[in-house]
């Protein structure tokens, strides 16, 4: 272990300590959703999925989160209205695809969580069970949860498996063993025995599944929302700002569509007016017909006046069968 990754492994020692001391349960079932690497495991389709299937349950859920990026410190409850600059993308492309479901922005998730319940802003109204979601929570060790969904991204679970800033890693490997429930993400129509056999060096007892993430829409200007069968054929220049763009390429290029460029940016990128040009210059260059990015990227270009010829995909989460009632089998009577 190099110096900087010594550092960064104190510091964190020193902070998981002093959050377990101070941890916190709020007065409702907390299931979080998060990952042990820097991005790129695809928390926020997960999350909106499971909000998803809370409703059909009968939950009355609402989702509790960081905001990466966000200016606005919270406690708050997002607003679709609110700019990306003030809430975060994430936030915000979850309040626009949960709709009537509170999520809420706050640094301290307990202190969210109480601003929720004391406000009215989540109840037990009609008899429904308060159910909080927490965003990208693994490491947010200072408030209580149910459950702890753990997802591992497939495509490079671990990267050189050191720990920042040397490398992708949170946290060390064996913090695995805290995970109740294991979902291997990107991983449909894989063989991924090896990396389970690892998993279960750490983690014997939690079940493992394995999920994947498809295309569920095309969100035009024009025409609104497609299906995805649309793309076939159609000529597209694709970018986005997200942790593994190539996992969008891929995507893309399943979907039929012709890609004749594409360009890549950090994840979060918040862009500027010079960016739009450009992309719009490469994409008339290369004879495309379409730009194409993420719905997450969509957040963060609204300020400006975009091409009519832009459009986003939707994200879809799909997992394993048994997944869910795993998730919500609370093993007694929720209250």
């Amino acid at each position: 272990m190099g110096l900087f990754e010594f550092l960064y492994y104190l510091g964190y020692r020193v902070k998981s300590a002093y959050d377990l001391r101070r941890q916190r349960r709020l007065p409702a079932r907390v299931i979080s959703i998060g990952n042990i690497t820097v991005g790129g495991t695809g928390k926020t389709p997960a999350t909106v999925a499971v909000v998803k299937e809370a409703l059909r349950r009968g939950f009355r859920p609402a989702v509790l989160t960081r905001g990466y990026k966000g200016r606005v410190k919270g406690p708050c409850v997002i607003d679709k209205s609110m700019s990306e600059k003030d809430a975060g993308d994430e936030p915000l492309l979850m309040a626009e695809k949960l709709k009537g479901v509170p999520v809420i922005k706050g640094a301290d998730r307990y202190e969210a969580g109480m601003y929720a319940l004391k406000e009215g802003v989540l109840s037990r109204e009609g008899g429904a069970v308060p159910l909080f979601v927490l965003d990208d929570g693994f490491q947010h060790r200072r408030l209580f949860r149910d459950k702890d969904i753990l997802l591992i991204n497939a495509q490079d679970p671990f990267g050189n498996r050191k720990l920042l800033p040397m490398g992708p890693l949170r946290e060390p490997l064996k913090e695995i063993k805290r995970a109740d429930i294991i979902v291997i993400t990107k991983s449909m129509n894989t063989d991924c025995q090896e990396l389970i056999d690892e998993i279960r060096r750490y983690n014997p007892q939690a079940p493992v599944f394995k999920a994947g993430h498809s295309l569920s829409y095309v969100m035009t200007s024009s025409a609104g929302q497609l299906p995805v069968e649309w793309l076939s054929g159609k000529s597209v220049y694709g970018f986005c700002g997200i942790a593994e763009p190539e996992s969008f390429r891929a995507l893309l290029e399943a979907s039929g569509a012709i890609v004749k460029g594409f360009s890549a940016y950090r994840d979060h990128y918040r862009y500027k007016e010079s960016d739009i040009r450009r992309i719009g210059s490469a994409a008339l260059k290369s004879n495309a017909d379409w730009i194409i990015t993420t719905e997450k990227d969509i957040m963060r270009l609204r300020v400006f006046n975009t091409p009519a010829n832009l459009i986003s995909l939707g994200i879809e989460f799909s997992v394993d069968e048994g997944f869910y009632d795993e998730v919500f089998n609370f093993g007694e009577a929720e209250g």
